[in-house]
């Protein structure tokens, strides 16, 4: 099996089991892992179950005691991944903000188009968010014009988290040196590629804010990226970047 869905969760009851059927119904066949942080709402319970049934031997999760952060989530997928040895690695939301149909997209990209690191854009041609309060897509689109500036890549979405990572990748780039938990998390991830010389590719999307259950986004995650961007800047000065190897 070569592709793995890793989706983070707190308190995800209302969509779990509806966003584990719509990837697991696409057809090309993509396994599922679950980083659960302790919700007390019973998610876990319910990829449990699901494990269990209708998809046993697709479907995986890890729980952990408490929330520790999106990246601390995705770092432990990925290792996970790695340790079974999975081709295409993707990063995804439990809560249809990113339509599962785009995996294909992503995987298309990186599997023949030569990508090794294809992201889920929501600015690559415009803005293409649905739902978002007018001040949180300013935000957001300007976030990305600054990290752009400071760190002097042309990705139009430093901050999407619908990304697929190719193995070699995700071996690479050092994961225990990736060093921040929130949306900074995402910028780091695509910058030490970037300077790992690996090929980066940006997809269409169409970003749906979500319907069901409860935003996680804070005033505090994007004051790290903020803050983060212009460490990460100044901390790349002085470091050695292992480099892809064809």
């Amino acid at each position: 099996m070569d592709k793995l869905v890793i989706i983070p969760t707190y308190n995800e009851k209302e969509n779990i089991e509806a966003i584990i059927t719509a990837v697991m119904s696409l057809p090309l066949e993509f396994h599922v892992l679950v980083i659960d942080d302790g919700s007390p709402d019973g998610t876990a319970q319910i990829v449990k179950r699901l494990m269990q049934s209708t998809f046993a031997g697709k479907l995986f999760i890890i729980e952990r005691s408490g929330k520790l952060g999106l990246g601390t989530a995705y770092l432990t997928g990925f290792a996970w991944a790695i340790e079974h040895k999975y081709d295409y690695i993707f990063e995804m939301d439990a809560d249809f903000s990113h339509n599962p149909q785009d995996l294909l997209k992503l995987y298309e990209a990186c599997a023949n188009d030569g990508a090794d690191v294809a992201i889920g854009s929501r600015y690559i041609t415009g803005v293409n968010v649905v739902n978002w309060p007018m001040g949180r897509v300013l935000m957001s689109y300007y976030a990305s014009k600054y990290v752009r500036t400071v760190l002097g890549i042309k990705i139009k979405d430093t901050t999407a988290g619908f990304v697929c990572y190719r193995r070699q990748v995700l071996e690479t780039i050092e994961l225990d040196k990736i060093r921040f938990k929130g949306y900074a998390f995402q910028i780091e991830m695509k910058y030490t590629a970037y300077k790992c010389g690996f090929t980066i590719k940006e997809v269409p999307i169409i970003f749906i804010n979500r319907v069901l259950g409860t935003s996680k986004m804070s005033g505090g995650i994007f004051s790290e990226a903020f803050l983060g961007v212009i460490r990460l800047k100044i901390s790349s000065w002085f470091r050695h970047y292992p480099q892809k190897q064809n």
